[in-house]
């Protein structure tokens, strides 16, 4: 059951994450991300936490298994004394609780065995688990580099685009001011040279208002 439970929990970590990236209801990938991941975190520390009680298990039947074989001992100890001694009945109750010691002996180093085999690829497990976690973080911090560079770029094209504008805004007023200072000038010189015309033919009229008046 707890092998089966790991199996799950290996296999949702391993699962593609890029998936997620694909749902179109999803307007925010990375926090989407980000919360996969964090479950992901949750089930390899309960993972973590089975393992912990699968050493636990696997510490009392070797302890229970310890206490066996020291009374196995103790008890073979006493029949031999009892049979030297001609106690019959203390010798037969020494050697019945000596078999029993030994049956339970065999069943917990069996057992003890089987919890430490299990144990062992509960952990091969979990160490798949950590590092399927670990690449799944740095797949995360890869995408996330590349959103920040894809907002960097965007904030930085938006403000050369306004730079730019903003160019050829100035560049406009330039042009503008110049046709502006241009047609000025051209009315002066204009007005210039009428005045100069008008000038010219007030002399041109006195000239021969003189000339009819010797005559």
């Amino acid at each position: 059951m707890m092998t089966s439970l790991i199996n799950r929990i290996k296999t949702s970590i391993e699962a593609d994450f890029h998936s997620i990236l694909d749902q179109k209801e999803e307007k925010n990938p990375i926090a989407h991300l980000n919360h996969y991941v964090r479950e992901c975190e949750k089930e390899v520390e309960n993972a973590g936490k089975l393992i912990e009680r699968q050493s636990m298990l696997k510490g009392e039947f070797e302890r229970e298994l310890h206490k066996a074989r020291m009374n196995v001992e103790k008890r073979a100890r006493q029949a031999d004394l009892a049979k030297v001694a001609g106690e019959e009945e203390l010798y037969e109750y020494a050697k019945q609780d000596q078999l029993q010691y030994e049956e339970r002996a065999d069943w917990l180093s069996n057992s003890m065995d089987e919890a430490s085999k299990e144990l062992t690829k509960l952990e091969q497990k979990y160490e798949k688990m950590k590092h399927k976690l670990k690449d799944l973080t740095i797949k995360r911090m890869k995408l996330m580099g590349k959103e920040n560079s894809l907002r960097a770029h965007h904030k930085m094209d938006a403000v050369l685009n306004q730079s730019q504008l903003d160019e050829s805004f100035h560049r406009f007023e330039e042009i503008q001011n110049y046709i502006e200072k241009l047609e000025d000038k051209m009315n002066r010189q204009f007005h210039m040279s009428t005045n100069d015309a008008k000038l010219l033919s007030l002399e041109k009229n006195a000239k021969r208002h003189e000339s009819d008046s010797n005559s």
